[in-house]
């Protein structure tokens, strides 16, 4: 997965540099985005280790700096009881997003809802628990770096809160998954 994020994020800068700057004007926009999520808390009585995830977002702008994204994520903490965690699903919101005076970078704030599920894999990467999907919530912040012809970088912080029961064999507990992210994005408008 490292390969595939630095892979795209080499190809926007070759792309950037055999192009001339443009204003990143179009109403519609496809984002790449990983990093590394950090765990604000236990789940269901466990550690979480540093985790990575990545996201594929679609982009509409309705307004002048007002736009609604919508996507799918993944993401994947291990624990030190030998299980991984991993929430999958899907994203939606709304996208503030204003230049910085009269520079082409802009800041964006992204609020947004999701649609996601938490599931339980041993160390064979079985899954043994899956709690089905369920609504959660996600604030996000960062800069957008135009890189020229419609591309540029997205470095930002994101934070998730999902909150599911898991039922195993008639046993039920409360998964609280919070955590922050550390994210680099790839973005192409047109």
């Amino acid at each position: 997965m490292k390969k595939q994020v630095l892979a795209i994020i080499a190809l926007a800068i070759m792309v950037s540099i055999s192009s001339n700057a443009q204003n990143n004007s179009g109403r519609f926009g496809i984002e790449l985005t990983g990093g590394a999520s950090f765990a604000t808390q236990e789940l269901g009585g466990n550690d979480l280790n540093t985790g990575a995830g990545f996201e594929a977002l679609l982009h509409y702008r309705v307004l002048p700096h007002t736009g609604l994204y919508a996507g799918w994520g993944w993401n994947r903490f291990a624990a030190d009881n030998n299980l991984d965690y991993e929430e999958t699903g899907y994203v939606m919101g709304v996208q503030f997003k204003h230049p910085i005076g009269t520079s082409p970078v802009a800041y964006y704030l992204r609020a947004g809802a999701l649609y996601n599920h938490i599931e339980v894999e041993n160390e064979h990467g079985d899954i043994i628990g899956d709690t089905g999907h369920g609504w959660g919530w996600q604030a996000a912040g960062g800069v957008d770096i135009p890189l020229g012809s419609g591309w540029s970088l997205a470095p930002g912080v994101k934070f998730n809160s999902l909150s599911r029961e898991l039922d195993e064999d008639g046993v039920k507990t409360n998964l609280n998954l919070s955590y922050f992210s550390a994210r680099l994005g790839v973005v192409k408008v047109f």
